[in-house]
């Protein structure tokens, strides 16, 4: 049986396995897509999300997501001072040290990306096998585990074995990844079954968890005298941080407005009489006729989400969701935060203490806030827009702009163009504006351009794509530094 939408002034078909427009109605791509799953527009007694509480809970588990990546990035004064020995004495094993300085945010970023990518495929095979609360209590219970840890860590005197703390170091962050990937990769599926603004709250939170993360950094370098004062301070709030993101997560369930958008996406992934016995995907561009389900029941991968047919819906939004990443992670933090100020001999707090905590990541993850709280209120290009994949790779012309800012210790590139410290600033700024508008709206668009069926395995397919640009960019990151 067939149920007739209307949805503004288009008329669409949905039936059990397959929802169609007639050929003569074009999709109007530049419309606003912030609105309720269309599967959803005809029930009644929807609730309201009173006082914006589900999209504030998002909100808060969306910076909790890249709590662990941007707590670790943000504290590099903390890290330079474990990894130095504790001492300043130039010796072969101080240069081993200094040598892990040097290139730490590469080591960090490889860390945090490469073991995410099997994390995501993982999450992609237990999306219909482990429930989505099961995934993501655990994976929070993990990184507050390895939190502790860290925290424990920073008043340890490591002096004796800074080689060793770096393995442990690197050990955490490889755990603390895999369990945040595995947090945000599910969260963000949940996500998919309710109105894209919320989709868009969770994405917005993980650039303010940035911004956090910078704030706090910078706060704790002023007010504490020992750098091991203000790396525990620093880390005890990510502690907390966590711990608050485990209680809002108990009680998103207990609200209406979320009950009811949980209990219409299980029906629709779960219920047997929904699904069809074979899953096709047919797409007859004559009729514009879509048609999609699930495997055949009784086979041995019914619990798995086809995947040919995502890749292939999503593959131009999966590109441009990559090489934003891809771009952003060569840059940011490994080029970024070794960029100094060409005033830096001057004594000045600014030019020495806070140039780059304020520059590289604060004004970073700000200006990557904004540019995914823009995409609030617009979502343009569309997304089928051949512009949208013009402007991301048009963010490749900022890595050589980066590069011949003052980035130092220089070893092959020594000429330096832009010797002001406003033009790192202008730099960094435009990067993480592009990075949260272009990387949110090809985000959001994948799982909206699915059935209803299929969106949350979308979801975990587009963080798959995130994260596999993050870990190939990490990985060039590194010969870039040494072209450097």
């Amino acid at each position: 049986m067939a149920v007739d939408l209307e949805d503004g002034n288009d008329r669409f078909q949905q039936s059990a396995n397959c929802m169609y427009k007639p050929a003569n109605i074009s999709f109007q791509e530049e419309e606003p897509l912030i609105e309720e799953p269309v599967g959803n527009r005809y029930s009644f007694h929807k609730p309201k999300d009173h006082l914006n509480g589900v999209y504030i809970i998002f909100f808060i588990l969306g910076i909790g997501s890249l709590l662990p990546w941007n707590f670790f990035i943000t504290a590099k004064q903390y890290w330079i001072y474990k990894l130095q020995n504790c001492s300043s004495q130039q010796n072969p094993e101080g240069q081993g040290a200094s040598d892990l300085r040097d290139f730490f945010e590469s080591y960090i970023s490889i860390a945090s990306t490469v073991p995410s990518v099997l994390c995501l495929i993982g999450n992609f095979v237990l999306v219909n096998r482990v429930s989505a609360s099961i995934r993501i209590l655990s994976s929070l219970a993990i990184m507050l585990a390895v939190f502790v840890v860290i925290t424990v860590l920073v008043k340890m005197d490591t002096s004796k074995w800074t080689q060793p703390f770096f393995v442990v170091t690197i050990v955490c962050m490889v755990i603390v990844s895999s369990a945040s990937t595995i947090f945000s990769s599910s969260i963000f599926g949940l996500t998919s079954c309710f109105p894209m603004k919320n989709s868009q709250a969770l994405i917005s939170g993980q650039a303010m968890g940035g911004t956090v993360s910078a704030v706090a950094s910078v706060v704790d370098l002023a007010a504490a005298v020992d750098i091991t004062d203000s790396a525990l301070a620093f880390f005890l709030t990510a502690d907390a941080f966590v711990v608050v993101c485990i209680v809002l997560y108990l009680i998103l369930p207990k609200l209406e407005y979320s009950r009811y958008y949980m209990r219409s996406h299980k029906g629709s992934t779960h219920t047997d009489d929904a699904l069809p016995s074979s899953y096709l995907e047919d797409v007859d561009e004559s009729q514009g006729v879509i048609n999609s389900s699930f495997p055949a029941k009784g086979t041995s991968d019914q619990n798995i989400p086809p995947l040919r047919p995502i890749l292939k819906k999503t593959a131009v939004l999966g590109f441009c969701v990559f090489y934003v990443f891809f771009i952003s992670i060569i840059i940011f933090p490994s080029i970024s935060s070794n960029i100094q100020s060409v005033n830096k001999d001057s004594g000045s707090m600014w030019t020495n203490k806070y140039f780059i905590p304020l520059t590289c990541f604060l004004l970073y993850n700000f200006a990557d806030w904004c540019g995914r709280q823009i995409t609030a209120w617009i979502q343009a290009p569309g997304p089928k827009s051949k512009l949208l994949p013009a402007l991301v790779l048009l963010r490749t012309l900022s890595l050589p702009l980066f590069m011949l800012c003052n980035y130092q210790p220089r070893t092959h590139i020594k000429m330096v163009v832009f010797n002001k410290d406003v033009y790192p600033a202008v730099f960094i700024a435009l990067l993480g504006l592009s990075n949260g508008y272009l990387g949110t709206l090809a985000i959001i668009y994948g799982p909206k351009i699915m059935p209803k069926e299929l969106a949350e395995a979308t979801g975990v397919v587009m963080t798959f794509y995130l994260t596999l640009g993050l870990a190939v960019g990490s990985a060039c990151s590194i010969l870039v530094v040494h072209l450097i």
